[in-house]
């Protein structure tokens, strides 16, 4: 049986924040190339065409730091709890787009940080067995101060990743953990934290991510 990994904080702390930058570069370089094209003076439909995609990278840019400040960070941090209402509303800016919905079908309920923060995570991990998009359901799984999560993935060539299962559980198959690993080996730190356990398997054409 493998021993569980163990990260030293200051590692745990570089390798989630690449993770978050790795989420922010696409639109943030979007919004410099942008600006670049009105500095060029170039013609009025290109300009036109470049404040479009200035303001849609944009707003993913904030989408994306609005859910990572409540996942990975210390969002509400003079309080314990986070009201399931926000997660949905971040959820929606991170994970919804052309390709892929979300129905959530949670109570609105004020949780304890770190179980607000896992399930966020459980949805990063599920819109990846989804590459092509589709659609990602979540269900309350109990009630109360032990509510659990139950995440139906439905999309084309759906799959869990080889080694996310490993990850969640803390085993790395003898790998170091890097920017890449970091996040589904923080979903199974916070799962330990709330004292929950987190399964991944396919189910018919979904892919199930239950945590309870």
């Amino acid at each position: 049986m493998s021993t569980p990994v163990v990260l030293e904080g200051l590692d745990l702390a570089a390798l989630l924040c690449s993770r978050v930058c790795h989420d922010l570069i696409s639109p943030v370089g979007a919004v410099v190339n942008g600006v670049e094209v009105i500095e060029d003076n170039a013609d009025e439909q290109t300009k036109t065409f470049a404040l479009e995609l200035i303001k849609k990278s944009a707003n993913t840019a904030s989408a994306r730091l609005q859910f990572c400040r409540i996942a990975f960070g210390a969002a509400g941090s003079a309080g314990s709890s986070i009201d399931t209402g926000d997660a949905e509303s971040v959820a929606r800016g991170m994970m919804e787009d052309d390709k892929t919905k979300l129905a959530w079908n949670l109570p609105r309920v004020l949780l304890g940080k770190n179980r607000v923060k896992l399930l966020l995570n459980l949805l990063l991990l599920a819109g990846g067995t989804i590459p092509r998009g589709g659609k990602l359901v979540i269900d309350p799984v109990g009630e109360g101060d032990t509510l659990g999560f139950r995440i139906s993935a439905t999309g084309m060539n759906s799959r869990i990743p080889q080694a996310v299962p490993g990850l969640v559980a803390g085993d790395t198959g003898g790998h170091p953990v890097d920017a890449h690993a970091i996040q589904p080996f923080y979903t199974g730190l916070l799962a330990r934290a709330c004292g929950m356990t987190v399964t991944l398997a396919p189910e018919g054409e979904a892919i199930m991510l239950t945590a309870k």
